[in-house]
């Protein structure tokens, strides 16, 4: 039995109730899978990965793998990089869409109140700056060393999806937390269910070759957990379990 969490971006009130669900559900001990973006969006990024690095810390029976915006949140730290090639929209990491200034201001990095994307070199060196000094320095740590993708006997788990035909191995870490053309739309079976989030959707949704978790917690919608017992996939709720049914596509 295998617990998987979407997308929790900065969302710690949400992922506190999603953990207490499969506490209920299957106990302590519960195998969890959580899918990537932890950062961005929501208010508390820090109490996110300050939780994540304690479960782990605590033999907890947890793998956590890495999203695209934990690598857009690490690489600004690092060096000041706001673009990421993959955003087809050209927005940086500080435009308001994309949530960045949201986690920098959970670690109480000092921004403007105005709404436009901060682009100005000296301002985004100066944020930079600031947010090395602030952010622990085992926060990038443990982001920089989460996985890309996790194999089980009931799915391979992963932030965004798969370049379809390939073997994990080969596969493009680019692709593993950025893709969606070319593998949304794409039916085949590709041996094993694929669990991921990355496109935000109402709720969880099952697709028949994948299961897409993120149902949406980066906007405010709730954090819904999904179950594995070897027969079939639910979501978990206050209520009990519902069966993830297959969607026609």
């Amino acid at each position: 039995m295998i617990y998987a969490v979407g997308d929790i971006h900065g969302q710690k009130t949400q992922m506190d109730r999603a953990l207490a669900l499969i506490h209920t559900d299957g106990g302590t001990g519960a195998e969890v899978v959580f899918v990537g973006d932890y950062t961005d969006r929501g208010p508390d990024t820090r109490g996110v990965i300050d939780a994540l690095i304690a479960g782990v810390e605590a033999g907890r029976n947890w793998t956590v793998l890495r999203g695209n915006h934990d690598r857009m949140f690490t690489r600004f730290v690092r060096d000041g990089v706001i673009d990421d090639p993959q955003i087809a929209s050209g927005k940086g990491w500080l435009h308001p869409a994309l949530g960045g200034r949201d986690t920098l201001r959970s670690y109480g990095v000092t921004l403007p109140d105005a709404d436009a994307e901060i682009r100005d070199p000296g301002l985004v060196d100066e944020i930079a700056k600031e947010a090395r000094a602030k952010v622990p320095e085992t926060h990038l740590d443990f982001l920089e060393s989460r996985p890309l993708w996790h194999r089980t006997e009931a799915a391979i788990f992963v932030h965004a999806g798969i370049r379809p035909g390939i073997e994990m191995v080969d596969q493009a870490e680019d692709d593993l937390i950025w893709i969606r053309n070319g593998w949304l739309d794409d039916t085949r079976d590709h041996g094993t269910m694929i669990v991921h989030g990355h496109t935000a959707l109402d709720e969880p949704a099952h697709h028949g070759n994948r299961i897409n978790i993120d149902g949406g917690a980066g906007y405010g919608r709730p954090l819904v957990p999904v179950h594995f017992d070897g027969d079939d996939w639910h979501t978990v709720h206050e209520t009990g379990r519902s069966l993830l049914w297959p969607r026609a596509e």
